[in-house]
């Protein structure tokens, strides 16, 4: 790879169980067998300090003020940005299962003010593609082990989609919305159809930061 040309910043969000673990898993492998540099990343890491107390939360096995926990989120986040930039600087495509707006969408849901819930995002490197995988809470609540974690409920599953619509809306210009209640790999050949357009046009382009 020439010197200078940058990977792309792709993300998967979506509600819980809506296919982004799948999807980004098919899209790595896809990348890796034509040799392009890929990483596979997700939000929040439950290995850091913070993402421990993340994981005890979110398993039910701590409560938090949700405050707190989502700005944990967002710290989580913050932690690997300096990873982030410098992967994506070395040529590297990250291909990351949930992000800011992830945060942002479920907080909102419990009834947080989205901008307060947007604040602590502003400054994270902007994604160069969000691929938003929509289905029907009720469609989602039928998939396997629904049900494990503390926000898989299909009524709050249902605010959570309503948020993730709106800022789908808001974001268009590099959003990209997909029905996840289509086969796997029609999803799948969707996906890879954008991205290969994709990697090409923002090789050259400076990053960009959550504004």
């Amino acid at each position: 790879m020439s010197a200078g040309k940058r990977g792309a910043l792709i993300i998967f969000e979506g509600c819980d169980r809506s296919g982004k673990t799948t999807q980004s898993r098919l899209l790595v492998e896809l990348l890796k067998s034509k040799d392009i540099p890929v990483q596979a990343m997700n939000f929040p890491d439950r290995s850091s300090c913070i993402g421990q107390m993340i994981n005890s939360y979110l398993t039910n096995s701590k409560d938090l003020p949700d405050e707190v926990i989502h700005l944990l989120f967002a710290a989580n986040r913050w932690e690997h940005m300096n990873q982030v930039k410098q992967k994506l600087l070395e040529g590297v495509t990250l291909v990351v299962d949930r992000y800011s707006h992830s945060g942002v969408a479920y907080s909102a849901a419990k009834g947080l003010h989205i901008d307060w819930c947007y604040a602590p995002e502003r400054g994270l490197i902007k994604p160069d593609a969000v691929f938003y995988l929509r289905a029907p809470a009720n469609d989602l609540a039928s998939r396997g082990k629904y049900g494990e974690e503390r926000y898989e409920r299909a009524e709050f599953q249902g605010r959570v989609a309503q948020v993730f619509d709106r800022l789908c809306s808001q974001e268009a210009s590099y959003w990209h919305q997909f029905d996840a209640s289509q086969p796997a790999e029609d999803l799948h050949a969707q996906i890879v159809s954008i991205t290969e357009e994709l990697l090409p046009k923002v090789a050259t382009q400076p990053l960009d930061k959550l504004s």
